[in-house]
């Protein structure tokens, strides 16, 4: 199967895709050179809405831009533009399976949030929301319970040692290595920039297989 995926960035969703089972192509309008696969660079409306109707694809992930929805605004006092009615309005012309992914003070319809507690694996709380046409379900969401290391004065975790059990602020004002980011995120081939802005891959490793399932015993969508 097939998923295009708008505002790839570096490659964090993509990724779980693939480890999924999809075979992905991403499209992002700024030079990713550490973007694991096939990559075309170009606006993710204009030049996503012609490859999907080009067709050869199964589904379509988008993270539209965040800025306007997160803790940024607040704090620059700028305006951001708000992607996501555009976005959604494109894919749902498009027929297809989709999800699209922000953050959880954005504007989704009707979605499920995930969250690092929920995986074993990660090191991180990092909610993000997933608004989609198919009907997904998201894990039990485990209370908050290990300490999260940042260098951000503000937080008030600012402090607590850095142990094997912390969890890591992955943001530019968490301030930890690149290592601990990575190893708190499941992500080896990203530098700071591009890890802030990313989710971890075994998010939509997890929505993957369940959107493939679902496509396997259907073939009409809602």
């Amino acid at each position: 199967m097939k998923i295009l995926d708008l505002f790839c960035g570096a490659g964090g969703a993509s990724k779980g895709y693939r480890q999924a089972g999809f075979e992905v192509t991403g499209v992002d309008i700024n030079i990713q050179g550490r973007y694991p696969y096939n990559f075309v660079r170009g606006n993710a409306l204009s030049i996503g809405w012609r490859m999907l109707m080009q067709g050869g694809y199964d589904m379509v992930h988008a993270s539209p831009p965040c800025q306007k929805y997160s803790d940024l605004a607040k704090r620059t006092g700028l305006e951001y533009p708000d992607l996501i009615g555009p976005t959604r309005e494109m894919l749902e012309d498009s027929g297809l399976p989709y999800i699209i992914e922000n953050v959880d003070t954005a504007p989704l319809k009707d979605p499920i949030m995930l969250c690092g507690a929920m995986f074993p694996d990660l090191r991180v709380y990092r909610h993000r929301l997933f608004e989609s046409n198919l009907d997904l379900v998201a894990p039990q969401h485990p209370k908050h319970e290990a300490l999260v290391f940042t260098h951000d004065k503000r937080k008030n975790h600012y402090g607590q040692p850095m142990t094997e059990s912390s969890f890591v602020q992955v943001t530019g004002g968490g301030n930890a290595s690149i290592a601990d980011k990575r190893r708190a995120m499941g992500i080896d081939w990203m530098i700071h920039k591009e890890i802030n802005e990313a989710i971890p891959p075994a998010y939509t490793q997890y929505l993957g297989e369940q959107c493939k399932k679902i496509l396997q015993n259907s073939k009409n969508y809602s």
